[in-house]
């Protein structure tokens, strides 16, 4: 028997429509799942914007009224891809009406609304989910189970990073990104929250950190309200000052013992999507990089006696979830391919009643992290990893 689940999205901007075409995707690629995503609602506060998302994916009512998706009786869970300032309040009152609740990274402006995201969910007992994407690559998930397996041995040695390029331009348009009323943090939110997901999904928690930031480009041109996104250029108009950070970079100590870097820019030049870590165990080694992410280099020396060094592995659909977008060997998944994965989990766990990671409990280790980060950009020296006060 099908189960259908009622979606109301709110704000239908790039994201959001990522997440509009997984949910149609969903079915045809989990159809033992028996889920069917109902797409009940969307709002945005561009009108045109929102008729666009329904009449592109089938949206059956929209709205400029976010309260509208959360009063709609037949929505059942609530993704919300909404600037950062929002996430909080948004999420409060989906759980107040008994909605479940996928939201975008990095949940709130800060750390402390992040942490108040998660403990409304706990307490209302809802589920949560984030979209802390590249953990899903199979590739990923591979190597997760070697981990765990304990093919690598223990972990001595990781590094990760996001270097990406969408704002090396000066004449970037200042969107809702570059600016700490909305956004909060920068490169902070943006990228490192995922560099530090994926650390915890491999590795563990960190336990102390030390950690600098900087912006580069100080000041940029407005944005048009409800067009383009944080890659579009302005070369006129008036410009306004960037008030939050385009680089920070990290030293870590893990809970277990290993020793990390972490690094992120969003204006670093070469570079176009570089999320990446290297890992180092006393049996092995990995390293990937979402630019190829469909590949991945392992070292196991004491697994074979053919070759001394990093061998190259494609995806393929002996790798998990591989084979539901493709059955052949390095025939590649793409980002939105992990976007269809994320809403496949987040909607089988309402439909089992089973919270899964990425969870909020997820997002409030990451902003333990990006917490004791931000003070030692103040004291210039390590700072333990330590539970958020509310």
């Amino acid at each position: 028997m099908t189960r259908r689940i009622g979606v109301g999205l709110i704000a239908t901007g790039w994201m959001g429509q990522v997440h509009s075409r997984a949910y149609r995707s969903m079915p045809s690629r989990f159809p033992e799942y028996g889920i069917e995503p109902r797409l009940v609602i969307c709002a945005d506060n561009v009108e045109a914007r929102a008729k666009g998302v329904q009449t592109r994916f089938g949206f059956e009512k929209i709205t400029t009224d976010w309260r509208k998706v959360l009063e709609n009786p037949d929505v059942e869970v609530v993704n919300i891809t909404a600037p950062n300032n929002k996430h909080l309040e948004f999420i409060q009152a989906a759980v107040a009406a008994g909605k479940h609740v996928f939201c975008e990274k990095p949940v709130g402006r800060s750390p402390e609304e992040a942490a108040a995201a998660e403990e409304a969910t706990r307490k209302a007992g809802v589920l949560s989910f984030t979209g802390f994407c590249y953990r899903w690559a199979p590739l990923v998930q591979w190597l997760g189970g070697l981990i765990s397996d304990g093919r690598l041995g223990d972990i001595t040695h990781y590094r990760g990073r996001f270097l990406v390029g969408y704002a090396t331009n000066p004449n970037g348009v200042l969107s809702w990104r570059f600016d700490r009323d909305i956004a909060g943090t920068g490169s902070l939110g943006d990228l490192m929250s995922h560099v530090v997901d994926m650390a915890h999904f491999l590795v563990g928690p960190m336990e102390r950190v030390v950690s600098q930031s900087d912006t580069y480009i100080k000041e940029r041109p407005l944005a048009t309200p409800g067009e383009g996104t944080h890659f579009s250029v302005s070369t006129g108009g008036p410009r306004a000052p960037v008030t939050n950070e385009d680089y920070v970079g990290a030293l870590t100590r893990f809970v277990d013992g290993a020793n990390g870097t972490l690094e992120v820019c969003r204006v670093v030049a070469g570079e176009k999507c570089q999320m990446a870590f290297e890992l180092n165990g006393t049996k092995g080694a990995a390293r990937w990089n979402f630019e190829k992410m469909n590949e991945i280099e392992v070292y196991l020396p004491e697994e074979t006696e053919v070759h001394d060094g990093y061998a190259r592995i494609y995806s393929g659909p002996e790798h998990p979830l591989h084979g539901r977008f493709t059955p052949g060997p390095a025939l590649g998944l793409g980002y939105e391919d992990l976007a269809t994965i994320e809403v496949s989990q987040f909607l089988k766990c309402v439909a089992d009643g089973e919270q899964i990671e990425p969870s909020f409990r997820a997002v409030r280790d990451v902003a333990e992290v990006h917490a004791a980060m931000t003070r030692s950009w103040s004291s210039g020296s390590w700072e333990n990893v330590r539970p958020i006060d509310l």
